[in-house]
């Protein structure tokens, strides 16, 4: 019969540390601002929408639909320290496939939001903007003007 129990206590431990977290993750979540923006290049369109938490980090979602045609879409992640954004893009190319992760960087300029370039370097799998090498943001691929939702 003791054996019997153990799997059960198990099992409420269990639940009550998902309850935990999930409510935490929800409570940040609503304490956090949600932004909206939208960039056009030509034929191509660029959708962002992330919220910024309390402690600076930031997670969303971000598509590029090229030419109406295909479409990359995916999370993004990570921080932002004064008026730049860093983090990482998780997508599917062409709306499928295998998962990638590649660098993003943004920079807020007078209310929009300047996509940087830089040079990638790649380390035990992830990818990232090389140490010590300079972001460029004065040709950006995408220029994000804040949608009003």
């Amino acid at each position: 019969m003791n054996s019997f129990l153990k799997p059960k206590k198990a099992v409420i431990q269990i639940g009550i540390i998902f309850c935990v977290v999930f409510s935490s993750c929800d409570n940040s979540i609503k304490n956090g601002k949600q932004y909206f923006y939208r960039a056009i290049n030509n034929k191509d369109t660029a959708l962002l929408r992330f919220t910024k938490l309390e402690n600076n980090s930031f997670f969303g979602q971000y598509e590029i639909r090229y030419e109406g045609v295909r479409k990359d879409s995916g999370e993004v992640r990570g921080i932002i320290v004064g008026d730049t954004i860093k983090g990482s893009f998780y997508y599917s190319p062409y709306g499928g496939g295998v998962l990638k992760r590649y660098p993003i960087a943004l920079l807020k300029r007078k209310n929009k939001l300047l996509l940087g370039k830089g040079v990638i370097s790649v380390y035990m799998g992830i990818p990232s903007f090389l140490k010590g090498d300079t972001i460029d943001y004065s040709k950006p691929e995408f220029v994000f003007e804040e949608i009003k939702k």
